[in-house]
């Protein structure tokens, strides 16, 4: 696992849409990689995975469901314990991700800060926050952070998510984006 300080966890969908992978990481970041090779499993989950994952959740926070659905498996077990609803299987999860596309629209931000991120063989995961701004049903934009957490299972050569966690992190709790861990 790597935990990496608050100040590297703010990761925008703009800058993990940079197509050179060594710079679609901060540079600093690779200076925390050790002794791995550049090309190691876990820069190559990083540069390409998650750049795709940002891209699909910042989709989906505007009503398109494709990029989402991409990213997820449809090989059982599947589930999501989420924010909103919790379900068991490939098509409950499809199921629940076509009713949140129709609820999302207009987001307004969308920023997902890594805390740690770990890959072996098939399973890797993420943990971190989500926040973003986004007017849900038509109401007014309101901003929100949850706290996430992914598996991903290399399928077929590809990396695909299998499980999801969110919620909304205790009152109090909530880290400033900005926030240092020095």
């Amino acid at each position: 696992m790597l935990a990496y300080p608050k100040s590297l966890l703010s990761i925008e969908a703009r800058v993990l849409l940079c197509t050179d992978e060594r710079r679609g990481l901060p540079s600093l970041l690779f200076a925390l990689k050790g002794a791995r090779e550049p090309t190691s499993e876990l820069d190559d989950f990083l540069t390409k995975t998650l750049a795709r994952q940002v891209e699909a959740e910042e989709a989906l926070h505007n009503g398109d469901l494709t990029p989402r659905m991409q990213m997820w498996s449809t090989q059982d077990p599947v589930t999501v314990f989420g924010a909103e609803k919790s379900v068991i299987g490939s098509e409950e999860v499809r199921r629940v991700f076509r009713w949140l596309a129709t609820r999302f629209s207009d987001c307004t931000d969308y920023r997902f800060e890594l805390v740690a991120v770990g890959a072996s063989g098939d399973l890797a995961y993420t943990l971190g926050y989500e926040r973003f701004a986004f007017p849900m049903d038509g109401g007014p934009v309101t901003p929100l952070t949850l706290r996430v957490t992914h598996v991903y299972r290399r399928e077929d050569g590809e990396w695909k998510i299998v499980h999801r966690h969110a919620d909304a992190p205790p009152t109090g709790q909530i880290p400033r984006a900005d926030a240092s861990t020095e």
